[in-house]
């Protein structure tokens, strides 16, 4: 996938400058009803939404579901102003073929600010129709509702800050949309940019990622990134008693319901990743595409 990074995407770049703008304003309207508010829902975008489900469920299908729990998931994930599941699981599968190499659409290798947030603020990072990116999601692209939640990704964000203003008023709203989404993106963010930059190295993979800890913190067990890299299907992440992984403890709350099975789990004898399946040669395998993994 092409980067682009002379051109300005000024759509996506407004929005972020708004919601920057709208963060720094709900520190003025503090009240602990609009923090707890802004938690919350940090927690259900964050961990149910773009960990559990954007990433360990549709990226890598590292367990099994009812469809109608990946579609509640899906929908919590679009609450992170992060794109659809299509723009978001397509580009992550990139990322995971070609880490850090050249055409990793995030890599630190091209620039700290770059991996961080630079590339979504250039080129047309958000284009759900571009070729590179649908070829990379055979699956989603079967599903009706993947198809639908990634045109409309906007709605369900749209629809939470209204019910929020009813609720509370103007707190409610710039805590519960406005700044808990600005912290989102940038936990999000760091795990493009910091776990390839700082941290350390568990397994000896072919790429720069690290297990950072204050980034696993902020972002439910993201930051275990190094682990990741290792065991890319695995769906969990934190490996040892003191790597705190809440999306991991989220999956087996849910698998002890019943409404998650097959979880896929580490070899902790394997120390390289092995190498991805290009999509392009074999469209319909879309399980290898999703996985990028052909070990554990």
């Amino acid at each position: 996938m092409a980067q682009t990074k002379t051109n300005i995407n000024w759509i996506t770049t407004g929005i972020m400058i708004a919601f920057h703008v709208g963060a720094i304003a709900a520190l003025f309207m503090f009240s602990w009803k609009a923090l707890f508010v802004g938690l919350v829902v940090y927690w259900i975008a964050g961990s149910l939404g773009i960990g559990m489900g954007y990433h360990r469920l549709l990226t890598h299908r590292g367990y099994k579901c009812p469809k109608w729990v990946e579609y509640v998931l899906t929908v919590c994930a679009t609450l992170s102003l992060e794109g659809g599941p299509i723009f978001w699981v397509a580009t992550h599968r990139v990322h995971h073929q070609l880490t850090d190499k050249p055409g990793d659409p995030h890599s630190p290798r091209d620039g700290g600010f770059w991996a961080h947030m630079g590339w979504i603020l250039t080129g047309q990072t958000f284009h759900n129709k571009s070729t590179d990116l649908l070829a990379y999601v055979p699956d989603l692209r079967k599903d009706k509702f993947h198809l639908w939640i990634s045109e409309y990704h906007w709605v369900p964000i749209t629809a939470l800050g209204v019910v929020l203003f009813l609720l509370g008023g103007w707190p409610f709203l710039f805590w519960g949309i406005f700044l808990r989404t600005v912290l989102l993106l940038h936990s999000t963010w760091f795990v493009n940019s910091a776990t390839h930059m700082w941290g350390s190295k568990r397994f000896a993979t072919d790429d720069d990622s690290r297990n950072l800890w204050w980034v696993a913190y902020l972002s439910f067990g993201e930051g275990w990134h190094n682990n990741h890299h290792a065991h890319p299907q695995s769906a969990r992440h934190g490996l040892a008693w003191y790597e705190v992984d809440v999306n991991w403890y989220g999956i087996k709350t849910l698998q002890a319901l019943g409404l998650i099975w097959d979880v896929k789990l580490p070899k902790l004898g394997a120390a390289r990743i092995q190498p991805v399946v290009k999509p392009e040669a074999e469209p319909a395998q879309a399980e290898v595409v999703a996985v990028a993994y052909s070990g554990d």
